[in-house]
């Protein structure tokens, strides 16, 4: 979502010593619209995720003889941290919506310092009315 990507790659592949290098045994993607917020993500993930389980479960042990070695390089993201909800006061909110869809309003709220005080700035999306 920081990136800006609207098509991300759920995975359900062995665990293995070295990160990311696993046999894959499913996998599924998670379409973005452009708009959702990190709750938003998470369930769309989560659902995601319970559904590479259910067809992995169902599947079994079949599924064993279909799987993937991986290949190419290791991929993936650090843990964010508090300072990763940093905004820029020189860019648009335009150019940092992305930040601001990955903020987490309790754990690590956007925020900027200015003169000398910190500011949060929390995200929520608003009711329609129709």
């Amino acid at each position: 979502m920081l990136e800006g990507k609207q098509v991300i790659p759920i995975t359900l592949f062995e665990a293995e010593e070295a990160v990311d290098s696993g046999t894959i045994y499913s996998q599924d993607f998670m379409l973005l619209e452009g708009h959702e917020l990190v709750d938003e993500l998470r369930s769309k993930q989560a659902d995601a995720t319970l559904n590479l389980f259910r067809y992995f479960v169902m599947r079994y042990p079949g599924i064993l003889q279909q799987a993937v070695p991986q290949a190419g390089e290791e991929n993936f993201y650090q843990r964010r941290r508090v300072d990763d909800s940093r905004l820029d006061l020189q860019k648009t909110i335009a150019e940092q919506f992305n930040l601001l869809r990955v903020v987490d309003n309790e754990c690590y709220p956007a925020f900027f310092d200015w003169q000398g005080q910190r500011y949060t700035i929390k995200i929520e999306k608003a009711e329609q009315n129709q």
